[in-house]
């Protein structure tokens, strides 16, 4: 597997707060890597490094062999964002011919990529009409149109509903399977445990851990006790065994590593407790205690 993203030794700074201090980082061809931690976890600076949008302070950072700052190597990069506006005056065929173009590609190139995102029969309807998920079809057809060795997503599927995050990855596995490495960084952390081949966990600029989802997974012996309950978050938070609560309304999840002992608790704390499941950890959790208890999970 070739690298198509390599980030080695990265430092970067704010006002001399390091927003990242020490960061490798690496992306194959055909490889999904998903890039996750909390808000402030140094994401945003490494994605705008990766994609040429800043200047690297220390260390290094090769797209496809090239600088990302360079025009001609960032050619080689296709970028779909959580939100984009596009001109009002604009039509979908005319956005894509144009993304061709600046990519080096000829305009003639936007038809079969229309085709391949379902986009043939809106070529002639302005952006602004369209709803979210064609917009998003339609970022990912500009990124796609130049045929990039990297793909790199933010939170690609935010207010999508189930079947358009199904059918968007499913247009990235055609092309993943064609040696489009990706890049993606996203809150819908279990969404991410099943597209992505690696997760890399960041956090205070530093990466915590990485591995497939499983091998992360695998470092958290907790158990997660799913139930509907009339109790509240902060109740059950001061419940023996729990490690974390999370959920809204009456379901919620709980995070233990006694989960016999949570269960007797629960049931005499609630009667009506009903919905229950007790299930093994997923890379929700796996996150959460990484960056919340890291010297308990890597110990």
């Amino acid at each position: 597997m070739e690298t198509v993203l390599g980030v080695s030794g990265v430092y970067h700074a704010y006002g001399g707060t390091p927003a990242l201090d020490g960061v490798d980082l690496q992306v194959g061809t055909g490889e999904c890597v998903a890039l996750l931690g909390p808000n402030g976890a140094g994401k945003t600076t490494l994605v705008n490094l990766a994609i040429g949008l800043l200047r690297v302070q220390r260390g290094q950072v090769r797209l496809a062999g090239g600088n990302p700052r360079d025009a001609g190597t960032r050619r080689h990069l296709g970028v779909v964002q959580q939100a984009l506006g596009f001109p009002a005056t604009l039509k979908v065929g005319e956005l894509v011919a144009g993304a061709a173009v600046r990519g080096g590609r000829p305009r003639s190139a936007a038809g079969p990529v229309l085709a391949e995102l379902g986009l043939t029969e809106l070529a002639g309807r302005r952006a602004a009409k369209l709803s979210g998920g064609q917009k998003q079809r339609l970022q990912l057809a500009m990124a796609l149109v130049t045929e990039p060795d990297l793909l790199v997503l933010d939170e690609p599927t935010a207010g999508l509903d189930v079947a358009a995050r199904r059918r968007f990855w499913q247009l990235l596995e055609q092309r993943r399977e064609r040696g489009t490495g990706v890049l993606v960084t996203t809150h819908l952390i279990e969404e991410s445990a099943a597209v992505a081949d690696r997760v890399v966990v960041l956090d205070k600029g530093s990466v915590l851990a990485e591995g497939s989802p499983q091998e992360l997974v695998a470092l958290l012996p907790d158990r997660t006790v799913v139930a509907r309950t009339l109790l509240d978050l902060d109740r059950l938070r001061a419940l023996p065994g729990v490690v974390a609560a999370r959920g809204g309304g009456e379901h919620v999840r709980l995070s233990t590593r006694t989960p016999e002992d949570l269960l007797r608790v629960l049931l005499a704390e609630d009667p009506a407790l009903a919905d229950l499941r007790v299930e093994g950890a997923g890379l929700e959790e796996a996150v959460d205690a990484l960056t919340t208890r890291p010297q308990e999970v890597l110990r």
